[in-house]
């Protein structure tokens, strides 16, 4: 991708301490990062390494202890109800537990209604309100007439999975964090969740910032990738850099757990 492409969402110093005293826990040890737009970046470490904390202070759920967070060149501000609502129509997430991320009492209609009422479109005639709904299931590979009037668990993990991705589809934010979403489903749903993924960052030139445990998966997925242990940064840059050259000796441990990432099989020994 060429160079041009700015900054969307930066940070240098930025660091989260929980409790404080001998209970003290730093979990997010004084990071820097820099995803680009229309980037496809990895977060990658074990569970414990830091990498949701810093997932919830890039969506404004946590405070940072310190540092700083840059959103487009400009240092973020969400204090006031007002600006959090301007910056969350322009990054969005999608997480491990579908079940947990909807009202369950709330009927997917309004689900996805709420969704174009937030981009601006409350007062679209309600046939072309349906049309974009339509047009957002289809994207995922669902039909809206098989779900309207449904509750979300009325559907299997693999449809509210993929509900997720139709509501940012009609969000349309500037950037999506998804962590772990396809940590719950089989490898079949995995492939076609990262595949409609893949197809919205096309789509819309939309920065994904994804949060995994599977190095082997950040490689195939990835422009970027960054390397969590312990709260820390150890290492980033290109996918293909950092994983067939890896210099910090916990990647090298989290490849070594993949099993011929980056060799072509031998399948002359297969009897």
């Amino acid at each position: 991708m060429a160079n041009h492409r700015k900054s969307c969402l930066s940070g240098k110093g930025v660091t989260k301490v929980f409790g404080l005293g001998l209970k003290k826990t730093v979990a997010v040890n004084h990071v820097d990062f820099d995803f680009l737009e229309g980037d496809f970046v990895s977060i990658v470490g074990e569970s414990g390494s830091g990498k949701t904390t810093l997932a919830k202070m890039l969506l404004g759920l946590l405070p940072e202890t310190e540092g700083e967070i840059f959103f487009q060149g400009s240092l973020r501000n969400i204090r006031g109800r007002e600006n959090k609502k301007k910056y969350w129509k322009e990054i969005q997430a999608i997480f491990q537990d579908p079940f947990s991320s909807y009202n369950l009492f709330q009927k997917i209609d309004s689900v996805l209604l709420d969704c174009i009422r937030m981009r601006g479109g409350a007062r679209l005639p309600y046939t072309n309100k349906i049309e974009m709904i339509t047009e957002a299931c289809s994207f995922v590979n669902l039909k809206f007439e098989e779900l309207t009037n449904k509750y979300p668990f009325e559907l299997s993990g693999g449809q509210m999975q993929r509900l997720m991705i139709a509501r940012i589809f009609l969000l349309k934010p500037k950037i999506l964090l998804a962590d772990e979403p396809t940590s719950m489903i089989d490898a079949c749903s995995r492939a076609t969740i990262l595949d409609m993924l893949m197809n919205l960052r096309n789509e819309n030139g939309m920065t994904i910032i994804f949060i995994t445990h599977d190095i082997g998966l950040a490689y195939y997925i990835s422009d970027d990738v960054y390397i969590m242990e312990h709260g820390n940064i150890v290492e980033h840059g290109k996918a293909e850099d950092v994983i067939l050259n890896p210099k910090d000796e916990y990647t090298k441990r989290l490849i070594s757990d993949v099993p011929k990432i980056h060799e072509v099989w031998d399948l002359s020994t297969v009897g």
